[in-house]
């Protein structure tokens, strides 16, 4: 039993709209979901992803409305990666990024692969990842709605990086626990893969002896969530934390996938989620994203929680 790769990465914006705006105008990713924070109903949860929603494609945001600046450290997950098909792909975003001033690195071969790092209005830490030589989990199909041309579309979530103070914690979690194997290292970094491995399907660790801690904003990351076939396994994965010692969230139903939550040595909330049953349970596939989807546990309070958001008009989208 493995874990298939990484399933989602959840981050914290103050301004949905605008929000909106950058991830699905500039970045060209699909809106799949517009939801509530299941845990908290008065603040948006957005989806982006590919064109249909596929595990390991969804970049999500929760929108707190009083979220301050963030202020990078350690224990903490330090950049975002988006996956592209190819080389020539980091040609075309690099010319998108200072025709729309993005700010934005030069582009940087890590570990045999060439990226480029930018960054998002509220300073979400960011990078896009070539697929050109990769041979791992597959990617998802970019969305054909967005201006972005489809042989450059962004396809998924590329590795996750992990900022610590102590490596050693987090590769005892990763490898002994969670069965992520030690693949590579480059510059300061270490290489943990999982599954297929690849793109999609890598965590890369970089210690830090930075005595501060990250004291997450708007533009941080929440948690990142790891791909598991079913609940079924997520069952026996909780088994497994919970031999291990770890305090945990036992399973949650969370409507389109089935979750646990735990944390890692260093204080960092890992997630573990099903595949399915996938964003189309309450919504057609052409569709997707464009109403406030709510779980049926939430239903009932569809009036209140409506009249709570400020409307975001994702319509466009399709238009």
């Amino acid at each position: 039993m493995e874990l298939k790769g990484i399933h989602h990465v959840s981050a914290i914006t103050a301004n949905a709209e605008k929000n909106f705006d950058f991830y699905t105008r500039i970045l060209g990713m699909r809106l799949v979901k517009k939801t509530v924070n299941q845990d908290d109903p008065s603040m948006y949860h957005l989806f982006y992803a590919d064109e249909k929603g596929r595990p390991g494609t969804d970049l999500t945001f929760f929108e707190i409305h009083r979220a301050g600046h963030t202020y990078p450290g350690s224990q903490s997950i330090s950049t975002t990666t988006l996956r592209v098909p190819n080389d020539e792909a980091l040609n075309y975003w690099l010319e998108r990024f200072q025709q729309h001033q993005v700010a934005h690195d030069p582009m940087e071969e890590r570990f045999g692969r060439l990226t480029l790092s930018f960054r998002d209005p509220e300073d979400q830490r960011l990078m896009l990842v070539s697929d050109q030589h990769n041979k791992g989990v597959a990617a998802g199909i970019p969305w054909k709605g967005s201006e972005v041309p489809a042989d450059f579309g962004i396809t998924g979530l590329g590795p996750v990086r992990l900022t610590v103070s102590d490596k050693s914690k987090t590769e005892h979690v990763l490898t002994e626990i969670l069965r992520f194997r030690k693949t590579g290292e480059y510059d300061n970094w270490t290489v943990f893969s999982t599954g297929e491995g690849g793109t999609g399907a890598e965590v890369h660790v970089e210690e830090t002896d930075a005595d501060r801690r990250e004291r997450p904003g708007r533009g941080s990351v929440h948690h990142v969530a790891f791909r598991v076939e079913n609940k079924e396994e997520l069952t026996k994965w909780k088994e497994i934390i919970d031999a291990a010692g770890y305090p945990n969230s036992g399973l949650v139903d969370r409507y389109y996938f089935q979750s646990l939550y735990f944390r890692e040595a260093n204080h960092i909330l890992f997630e573990l989620a099903t595949d399915g049953p996938g964003f189309a349970t309450d919504e057609p596939e052409d569709r997707l994203g464009e109403a406030l989807a709510l779980p049926p546990f939430l239903e009932q309070k569809r009036e209140e929680i409506e009249r709570n958001l400020k409307p975001i008009h994702t319509t466009a989208q399709q238009d």
